[in-house]
């Protein structure tokens, strides 16, 4: 069995299959791990949302930021922006079944390779103050959260508050910085304060915000960290993480890392079509 890190898909179904095509991907014999992001901004959300539910138990997701928005659109927290592509899906059939299979979707995955080593998967990052076991507790207390009242958390859940990591946050608090942490980050300081806004390349080298993974110390070291969500950065192999988010929807490539071995990253081209305006 080879394993593949995908990264973020972003609705882009034609990509996502030649890509499968490329990895001779079989099924009963592979397994995958989406790094979060399926839905929103490319033209086939629905396509990808059906397919990838359809791979059972060889599909492993965790949720993106547009994964999460889609489904607070969906329970009626948030209205559609401009720029979603999310019609389809919510108008589908289908809908309630893609949707309550997403919804039970992780926010974090360990991967244990049988030899002590391990990969994180997430899809944004981690503050320097987490630790692997840390990071799978408040991911796994997110998930609990949205299966009991997920109304309760999308409403909470957008805002750029708390921006600074403490073990004294309060529950509401600590589950939108959780959320925010695993499904936004990019930079972030060494206390742990974070700034959701950064987009592009990183900060320059005297900013205090730096890219999350070249925070010393970190205390996710413990594992290999396999994200997505930062598409300005391409494919990142450094400093114990992989970042495999290469800008698919916005006309880069959509890229495939096998995680048992150091081959180089296998990739397609994206098919090329207009985004919407924002």
């Amino acid at each position: 069995m080879t394993h593949y890190a995908i990264g973020d898909v972003q609705g882009c179904n034609d990509e996502l299959q030649a890509l499968l095509a490329r990895l001779h991907f079989s099924a009963d014999r592979d397994q995958l791990y989406f790094v979060g992001d399926l839905v929103n901004r490319g033209p086939a959300s629905l396509h990808v949302l059906r397919f990838v539910r359809s791979l059972g138990d060889n599909a492993v997701v965790v949720l993106g930021n547009h994964d999460l928005h889609l489904l607070a659109v969906a329970h009626g927290v948030r209205r559609s922006r401009k720029s979603d592509t999310l019609d389809d899906v919510l108008a589908a059939p289908d809908r309630d079944t893609l949707l309550d299979w997403l919804i039970t979707r992780p926010l974090a995955h360990i991967h244990p390779h049988g030899d002590g080593r391990a990969d994180l998967v997430v899809h944004a990052g981690l503050v320097p103050q987490w630790t692997v076991g840390m990071t799978l507790a408040l991911a796994s207390e997110v998930e609990s959260a949205l299966r009991d009242d997920p109304s309760r958390v999308f409403d909470h859940m957008y805002g750029d508050e708390p921006d600074r990591w403490s073990d004294d946050l309060a529950e509401k608090d600590r589950l939108r910085f959780t959320i925010n942490v695993l499904t936004r980050l990019r930079v972030c300081t060494v206390d742990g304060r974070v700034d959701l806004k950064w987009k592009g390349k990183p900060p320059p080298s005297n900013s205090p915000y730096q890219p999350w993974f070249d925070i010393e110390p970190r205390e996710s070291r413990a594992a290999r960290v396999i994200f997505g969500h930062w598409s300005a950065l391409g494919f990142v192999q450094r400093n114990g993480v992989v970042g495999v988010d290469s800008g698919c929807v916005w006309g880069g490539s959509l890229t495939a890392f096998d995680l048992d071995t150091d081959r180089p990253p296998i990739t397609v081209a994206c098919g090329g079509y207009q985004l919407p305006d924002d």
